[in-house]
């Protein structure tokens, strides 16, 4: 493999950290803001991403509960994607990049992105539908609007770790009959 290809992938991997880590800064403030949102709601309109769900909590906390537990939901489950790339940047020997290892990460990885696709999905139908009952919800939009790119994502990536697998079978076969 020539020094430029090992030099991008490198340049991924740091990548991949970087977001990884605002990824995390971010599900950790919006699990900080909804602590806080607990026990002194005043204060939720200073808090991170001034996200105020102040009206919402008033007028049903059941509402408030559902609405930021998919928002968290969200934000863990892109945090643990990234994770997971990083967990694969880490151990893929691309010298031999057709590993068992290789193609359940990927497969893990492209169940999160469906995951996020899908709870994203139902997340704007709920939000949309407490929206013509009278809640604010346009501040949520920012959460769960891309939700249809979610879910291509996810078919485009266990498309790519079938043929993992695949390679990983003929890999197998090469070694067994060599």
């Amino acid at each position: 493999m020539s020094k430029r290809n090992i030099f991008i992938f490198k340049g991924l991997h740091i990548v991949a950290w970087i977001i990884f880590v605002g990824l995390s800064i971010d599900a950790g403030g919006l699990i900080v803001n909804f602590i806080i949102s607990l026990y002194k709601p005043e204060y939720v309109q200073n808090l991170y991403q001034k996200l105020d769900l102040s009206q919402m909590y008033n007028l049903n906390k059941w509402v408030y509960y559902g609405m930021y537990g998919f928002i968290l939901a969200i934000a863990m489950l892109k945090a643990t994607v990234f994770y997971a790339v990083i967990r694969l940047i880490s151990k893929l020997d691309l010298a031999k990049p057709f590993s068992s290892y290789v193609a359940e990460q990927i497969t893990r990885i492209s169940y999160f992105t469906l995951a996020i696709g899908l709870i994203s999905n139902i997340a704007r139908q709920i939000a949309k539908n407490l929206q013509q009952t009278g809640f604010e919800v346009d501040m949520l939009n920012q959460f769960w609007g891309d939700s249809q790119a979610y879910i291509l994502m996810a078919a485009v990536i266990y498309v790519i770790a079938t043929i993992f697998s695949r390679g990983v079978e003929l890999q197998n076969e090469n070694d067994l009959t060599v």
